[in-house]
Protein backbone atom coordinates (compact mmCIF):
# COMPACT_ATOMS: atom_id res chain seq x y z
CA UNK A 1 0.00 0.00 0.00
CA UNK A 2 1.28 3.70 -0.98
CA UNK A 3 1.12 6.72 0.91
CA UNK A 4 -2.12 7.66 -0.55
CA UNK A 5 -3.74 4.34 1.02
CA UNK A 6 -2.58 4.75 4.88
CA UNK A 7 -5.55 7.46 5.46
CA UNK A 8 -8.27 5.34 4.12
CA UNK A 9 -6.78 1.90 5.98
CA UNK A 10 -6.56 4.11 9.28
CA UNK A 11 -9.78 5.28 8.63
CA UNK A 12 -11.39 1.82 8.14
CA UNK A 13 -9.51 0.28 11.35
CA UNK A 14 -11.07 2.99 13.50
CA UNK A 15 -14.40 2.70 11.78
CA UNK A 16 -14.16 -1.20 12.25
CA UNK A 17 -12.69 -0.93 16.31
CA UNK A 18 -15.24 1.95 16.71
CA UNK A 19 -18.11 -0.21 15.29
CA UNK A 20 -16.91 -3.35 17.28
CA UNK A 21 -16.56 -1.39 20.23
CA UNK A 22 -20.71 -0.09 20.24
CA UNK A 23 -21.74 -3.78 19.77
CA UNK A 24 -19.79 -4.38 22.93
CA UNK A 25 -21.26 -2.16 24.71
CA UNK A 26 -25.02 -2.34 23.79
CA UNK A 27 -24.61 -6.57 24.71
CA UNK A 28 -23.30 -5.48 27.98
CA UNK A 29 -25.87 -2.76 27.92
CA UNK A 30 -28.51 -5.81 26.86
CA UNK A 31 -27.53 -8.46 29.39
CA UNK A 32 -26.74 -7.12 32.43
CA UNK A 33 -29.49 -5.36 33.86
CA UNK A 34 -29.13 -1.60 34.67
CA UNK A 35 -32.03 -1.74 36.72
CA UNK A 36 -30.78 -3.57 39.71
CA UNK A 37 -28.51 -1.73 42.66
CA UNK A 38 -24.99 -3.61 42.39
CA UNK A 39 -25.07 -4.16 38.51
CA UNK A 40 -21.68 -3.01 37.29
CA UNK A 41 -22.11 0.42 35.54
CA UNK A 42 -20.56 3.53 36.98
CA UNK A 43 -23.05 5.93 39.42
CA UNK A 44 -23.60 9.63 38.41
CA UNK A 45 -21.11 11.99 38.85
CA UNK A 46 -23.59 14.94 38.85
CA UNK A 47 -26.20 12.50 41.10
CA UNK A 48 -23.23 11.64 43.58
CA UNK A 49 -22.42 15.38 43.94
CA UNK A 50 -25.73 17.15 44.19
CA UNK A 51 -28.76 14.26 44.60
CA UNK A 52 -30.34 15.69 41.65
CA UNK A 53 -30.86 12.61 38.54
CA UNK A 54 -29.12 14.73 35.51
CA UNK A 55 -30.40 15.00 32.09
CA UNK A 56 -28.79 11.87 31.39
CA UNK A 57 -29.95 9.68 34.33
CA UNK A 58 -31.54 7.16 32.94
CA UNK A 59 -29.95 6.83 30.16
CA UNK A 60 -29.15 3.14 30.49
CA UNK A 61 -31.84 1.82 31.92
CA UNK A 62 -33.28 3.68 28.92
CA UNK A 63 -31.24 1.61 26.42
CA UNK A 64 -31.84 -1.44 28.50
CA UNK A 65 -35.45 -1.41 28.13
CA UNK A 66 -35.26 -0.41 24.57
CA UNK A 67 -33.31 -2.85 23.68
CA UNK A 68 -35.90 -6.07 25.52
CA UNK A 69 -38.48 -4.24 23.64
CA UNK A 70 -39.85 -2.06 26.74
CA UNK A 71 -40.77 1.52 25.16
CA UNK A 72 -43.22 1.94 28.35
CA UNK A 73 -40.45 1.65 30.31
CA UNK A 74 -37.95 3.66 28.24
CA UNK A 75 -40.12 6.95 28.65
CA UNK A 76 -40.14 6.60 31.94
CA UNK A 77 -36.10 6.49 32.48
CA UNK A 78 -35.43 9.00 30.51
CA UNK A 79 -37.96 10.43 28.07
CA UNK A 80 -35.68 13.29 27.04
CA UNK A 81 -33.06 11.17 25.34
CA UNK A 82 -35.49 8.61 24.05
CA UNK A 83 -36.80 12.03 21.86
CA UNK A 84 -33.71 14.19 22.06
CA UNK A 85 -31.13 11.85 20.70
CA UNK A 86 -32.99 10.80 17.47
CA UNK A 87 -34.09 14.12 16.50
CA UNK A 88 -30.56 15.53 17.04
CA UNK A 89 -29.11 12.71 14.83
CA UNK A 90 -31.80 13.12 12.08
CA UNK A 91 -31.08 17.01 12.67
CA UNK A 92 -27.08 16.75 12.28
CA UNK A 93 -27.22 14.09 9.28
CA UNK A 94 -29.30 16.88 7.46
CA UNK A 95 -27.27 19.65 8.00
CA UNK A 96 -24.27 18.14 6.96
CA UNK A 97 -26.05 16.46 3.88
CA UNK A 98 -26.31 20.40 3.25
CA UNK A 99 -22.99 21.44 3.75
CA UNK A 100 -24.03 23.24 6.93
CA UNK A 101 -22.21 23.24 10.58
CA UNK A 102 -24.05 20.19 12.20
CA UNK A 103 -24.58 22.41 15.66
CA UNK A 104 -23.91 25.54 15.18
CA UNK A 105 -23.63 28.01 18.35
CA UNK A 106 -27.14 28.64 18.47
CA UNK A 107 -27.95 24.47 18.64
CA UNK A 108 -25.76 23.83 20.76
CA UNK A 109 -27.60 26.99 23.30
CA UNK A 110 -31.05 25.50 22.75
CA UNK A 111 -29.51 22.26 23.73
CA UNK A 112 -28.09 23.69 26.43
CA UNK A 113 -31.22 24.99 27.51
CA UNK A 114 -33.52 22.07 27.18
CA UNK A 115 -30.96 19.75 29.33
CA UNK A 116 -31.26 22.46 31.92
CA UNK A 117 -35.08 22.77 31.88
CA UNK A 118 -35.05 18.70 31.82
CA UNK A 119 -32.93 18.65 34.85
CA UNK A 120 -34.72 20.96 36.66
CA UNK A 121 -38.37 19.35 35.96
CA UNK A 122 -37.56 16.09 36.50
CA UNK A 123 -36.18 16.68 39.62
CA UNK A 124 -39.53 18.81 41.22
CA UNK A 125 -40.99 16.34 43.75
CA UNK A 126 -43.76 14.03 42.64
CA UNK A 127 -42.58 14.26 39.06
CA UNK A 128 -43.37 10.98 37.50
CA UNK A 129 -40.52 9.94 35.05
CA UNK A 130 -37.85 9.36 37.02
CA UNK A 131 -35.59 6.70 36.35
CA UNK A 132 -36.70 3.51 38.20
CA UNK A 133 -34.54 0.73 40.55
CA UNK A 134 -35.59 -2.33 41.52
CA UNK A 135 -35.06 -3.85 44.72
CA UNK A 136 -33.46 -7.21 45.00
Amino acid sequence: MGSVDQPRTTRLYAGLATGALGIGAFTYVGIVDPHRPGSLFPPCPFRLLTGWNCPACGGLRMTHDLLHGDVAAAVVDNGFLLVGLPLLALWAVWRIRRGERAFPLWVISVIAVAAIGWTVIRNLPGFPLVPTLIGQ
